[in-house]
């Protein structure tokens, strides 16, 4: 066995004792609770929140090269704390080099549509050593497992990642403000105050740089969307999983929404989302206000989960009537290394009416718990 081998190996099993402990812990077992307005703040609150037990970075968007080549591409970050704050402050003094409360996860990958195929990758490693974690030096913060990163900047984000298969270096510059989901951020996902997250947006980011498949290199340009969020209560129970939207509206509308499933089909009333004007102001979308359809199926053959993959979205404030489509079907994330979870996350596009107006859009949909039920932390 090679030694880089061996030492990964080393840290992989690590990795999954912390994980069995993390898992082991109560949600209400020393760490913070999210139960009003998150009153966030930047660039302070682009780092970690480590009081609380789950946080993601996720990064999404849709470009295309200079011979109209499309892509969807995707780039997470995730940490979970391994042990609440009270149980940090007993460790000895000083602790172990290798001693840590945290671990770090990232998932990335490609939709290359023209060719037809997913590209994704995991990797997942203890904050240590400088193999992971989220750093804060004046006004930037640098979140990075082993090699890849996002750097996060009052003015830009900058994204890196590489693999065998793929690689991508691209820089995002916001059009419009942190979008604040909820009440100030502070975004209900059940009946309980605790079922909740602090939830913002980045929801249109000019996306440039390049991406490579099987080491063809392509320039590419078009737009992303970035979403933070942290909390610690776990889904309510009863919720299997959640279907999410990001859509970026060719009059230069966005729109969130999120549908909180029961295991019998129905969806939990805190379901609902935002709407972002062309000029970054904002309005919550409640459950009543968006009706979405299936209309279309696609079963994976590497999962066995049966996914919706087209969808008849309507946004009943806008006067919005849209036919969503998966840009691929299988866009299928299988992490068994990392977070062992089976979701999709593709990019899509949307045509449609608003008024009765031609609009059409792209975006990403995510999908959790149709392979299994569905129960980490908000």
């Amino acid at each position: 066995m090679r030694p880089c081998r061996h030492f990964s190996l080393l840290i992989r099993t690590a990795f999954l004792i912390a994980l069995t402990a993390f898992t082991a812990i109560a949600a209400d077992d020393g760490f913070l609770q999210v139960t009003g307005p998150c009153r966030l703040s930047f660039p302070a609150d682009h780092g970690p929140h480590t009081d609380y037990r789950t946080e993601w970075w996720y990064y999404t968007g849709n470009v295309t090269d200079g011979d109209n080549r499309r892509f969807g591409f995707q780039l997470t970050f995730f940490r979970s704390g391994l042990q609440p704050p009270d149980k940090r402050r007993q460790w000895p003094d000083p602790a172990s080099t290798w001693r840590t409360d945290q671990i770090y996860l990232a998932h990335a990958a490609i939709s290359d549509i023209g060719g037809g195929r997913h590209l994704q990758a995991e990797r997942m490693a203890r904050p240590v050593l400088s193999l992971a974690g989220a750093d804060q030096v004046g006004g930037m913060v640098t979140i990075h497992v082993l090699d890849w990163q996002a750097a996060i900047s009052p003015e830009a984000h900058r994204l890196q990642a590489s693999t065998d298969a793929f690689s991508l270096t691209l820089d995002l510059a916001p059009d419009k403000p942190a979008v604040m989901h909820g009440d100030i951020g502070y975004s209900r996902k059940g009946q309980s105050p605790e079922r909740a997250s602090c939830y913002y947006s980045f929801t249109r980011l000019q996306a440039s740089g390049t991406l490579s498949v099987d080491g063809t290199s392509h320039e590419v340009r078009g737009s992303a969307w970035m979403d933070h969020e942290f909390s610690t209560a776990p889904l309510q129970p009863g919720i299997t999983g959640w279907d999410w939207f990001s859509l970026q509206l060719s009059d230069r509308t966005e729109i969130m929404i999120f549908l909180l499933r029961h295991g019998d089909g129905t969806l939990n009333p805190a379901s609902g989302g935002t709407i972002v004007t062309p000029s970054g102001r904002t309005r919550t979308l409640l459950r009543d206000d968006v009706r979405i359809e299936p209309s279309s199926h696609w079963t994976s053959p590497h999962s066995g989960a049966r996914y919706p993959v087209e969808w008849q979205v309507a946004v009943v404030p806008l006067g919005l009537e849209l036919i969503v489509r998966a840009n691929l079907d299988d866009q299928e994330m299988r992490t068994p290394n990392s977070t062992n979870v089976v979701y999709w996350e593709g990019s899509v596009q949307a045509k449609g009416t608003r008024n009765e107006t031609a609009i059409d859009g792209v975006g990403y949909v995510e999908l959790t718990g149709y392979a299994q039920p569905f129960d980490a932390p908000m």
